[in-house]
């Protein structure tokens, strides 16, 4: 057994620990709790992260988090739901049903302002330069949080989500064919060198070659 699963909580929980008796713990609370930290979540959480969230054991999450993937796949009887709990690069998340893709971004596209903002802009400039990138990368660039600026470029198709770091989860971005057709340009290739638009030229961009 790992190290974070070496808990006399999670001995209790694990049979194959040898535990003298079960703890009892109510996972449909824990389930509740666990809905209420992945509504919120922009990248994909781990077991870990999520039982330290919750304040429960590492197996009561995963017996938590099984029992919401089979009531949200429509397993307990109930609908299935337009959305769904995933497992992406060793992480958890919820995520909008493939089969909704389309109809989400047009709802989300007809809401959004038309103009972006100037945060939004510096946000869509440092992924178009840096892709893939992840949040926290394009955060530490801009030195401020652009959670919710990166929902409104997803949202307006202007960046996508590429793949989640096998080691960390971490979602990387980068843009997409509507950019390409808002910007006039046929590739990332025909964008301006970066260099002159920067007070020193570096500024986080050392390794764009453009």
């Amino acid at each position: 057994m790992t190290d974070e699963l070496d808990t006399p909580a999670a001995r209790a929980l694990d049979p194959a620990d040898g535990g003298d008796a079960p703890l009892v713990v109510d996972t449909s609370d824990v389930a509740r709790r666990l809905e209420a930290i992945l509504l919120i979540v922009e990248e994909p959480q781990s077991l870990v992260s999520l039982a330290a969230a919750v304040g429960a054991p590492v197996p009561a999450v995963r017996q938590a988090i099984e029992s919401l993937v089979d009531d949200y796949d429509g397993r307990t009887g109930g609908p299935t739901r337009g959305f769904e709990l995933r497992e992406v690069g060793g992480g958890w998340r919820l995520y909008v049903r493939e089969e909704f893709d389309d109809l989400v971004s047009e709802f989300v596209g007809g809401q959004a302002p038309s103009r972006l903002s100037q945060a939004a802009l510096e946000t869509l400039a440092v992924i178009a330069y840096k892709q893939p990138v992840t949040r926290s990368q394009v955060a530490s660039i801009r030195a401020v949080n652009v959670d919710s600026v990166v929902r409104t470029l997803l949202a307006r198709g202007l960046i996508t989500e590429l793949f989640a770091d096998a080691e960390t989860g971490a979602i990387n971005y980068g843009t997409t064919d509507a950019l390409l057709t808002h910007l006039g340009i046929n590739s990332l290739d025909e964008l301006p060198h970066i260099s002159p638009l920067l007070d020193d030229g570096t500024n986080g961009f050392e390794e764009v070659a453009r």
